[in-house]
C-alpha cells in the first residue's frame, strides 16, 4: 500500500471527501506494510522507526507545511459553533483573533524540520491531524447523548464519569478535570469541541455559553481563556485531557487502516484502548 492510499483510508473513515489544510502526505512511498503511529513524530521518532524496521511513520500533530497551515482548519470551527447554535456571523468573528494569532506563531516555527529528517532517511511519512480530532470529537458528542439522562439533571460529575468509562481516559495519567465549574454543577446541555485545529479562544468559548451550552467538553484550554471563563461565570468546562482524547481518535484511525491489513504499533505517547 502507498502513502496516498493510507491517507484515503483516514479521511473516509473520517468522512472527508479531501485532505484537510493540516494533514496529508509528507514524503510519499509505496509497498508500506508496517506503521509506527504516534501523537508527535519528529527526528528521534523517524530514527527509531527506520531503526526498528517499519516502512512508514504517522503523525498526529501535523509537521512540514502542513504545521504551518493548521490556522486554516480552524475555520472548522465556526460549523461547529453553528451547529451548537451560534449564528454564524458571530461565529466567525469570535474566532477571527484567535486564527491570526495561531498564524503569526506558526509561522516562525522550524516546520521543516522533522520531514528533512524523514527525506534525509527515504521513510514515509504522514500527517493525519484533522480526520483523528474529528472522529474522537464525533464519537464523543454521540456516546454522551446517548448515556446523558434527562431526570434528574445530570452534574459535571455524571459527565466525568462516563468520560472515564472509555478506555483511553481510564488507561489515562490525566484523568478527565473540570477547570471552569464544579464537580456538582448542573451539565445542562453538553457538547464537546475538539477539532479544529486548536484552542479556539476566549470569544469561542463565551460563544458557546451564551448559545445556550452548559458544559464544554475540550482536549486543553489555555490558563488566560479559563481564568476569563470563570471571571463570566457562566458555564462549566471539562478538560477531557489531550493525549487521551488524541488518542481515541487515533485508535479509531489505527482500526480503520488495521482493517485494510495494515500492522500499526502504536509510539510516541498514543495509549492503548484497552
Amino acid at each position: 500500500m502507498n502513502t496516498q492510499e493510507i491517507l484515503n483510508i483516514a479521511l473516509k473513515a473520517a468522512g472527508l471527501k479531501e485532505a484537510p489544510a493540516d494533514s496529508g502526505v509528507i514524503v510519499p512511498g509505496e509497498g508500506i506494510k508496517k506503521i509506527a503511529f504516534g501523537v508527535d513524530i519528529d527526528t528521534a521518532e523517524i530514527m527509531l522507526a527506520k531503526q526498528l524496521g517499519f516502512d512508514c511513520v504517522i503523525t498526529h500533530h501535523p509537521q512540514g507545511h502542513h504545521r504551518v497551515d493548521l490556522y486554516k482548519v480552524m475555520d472548522n470551527q465556526i460549523d461547529r459553533m453553528v451547529k451548537a447554535g451560534v449564528p454564524i456571523n458571530r461565529a466567525e468573528k469570535a474566532l477571527a483573533e484567535r486564527k491570526e494569532q495561531v498564524d503569526r506563531n506558526l509561522h516562525v516555527s522550524n516546520y521543516d524540520r522533522a520531514a528533512h529528517a524523514a527525506r534525509l532517511l527515504n521513510m514515509p511519512f504522514l500527517a493525519i491531524h484533522s480526520p483523528a480530532d474529528l472522529l474522537v470529537e464525533n464519537y464523543l458528542q454521540q456516546y454522551l447523548d446517548d448515556n446523558l439522562w434527562d431526570s434528574p439533571p445530570p452534574r459535571v460529575q455524571d459527565v466525568i464519569d462516563l468520560l472515564l468509562q472509555i478506555p483511553e481516559y481510564k488507561n489515562a495519567y490525566t484523568k478527565p478535570k473540570v477547570r471552569v465549574g464544579s464537580e456538582k454543577s448542573y451539565a445542562g446541555k453538553v457538547f464537546v469541541t475538539m477539532a479544529g485545529g486548536t484552542s479556539g479562544g476566549n470569544d469561542v468559548v463565551k460563544s458557546y455559553f451564551e448559545a445556550g451550552i452548559g458544559t464544554l467538553v475540550v482536549m486543553h484550554l489555555p490558563d488566560d481563556v479559563i481564568k476569563s471563563v470563570k471571571e463570566q461565570n457562566i458555564g462549566n468546562v471539562i478538560v477531557a485531557g489531550h493525549m487521551a482524547s488524541d488518542s481515541i481518535g487515533i485508535n479509531l484511525v489505527i482500526k480503520a487502516l488495521e482493517e485494510k491489513g495494515l500492522e500499526i504499533t502504536r509510539m510516541s505517547g498514543v495509549i492503548e484502548p484497552c
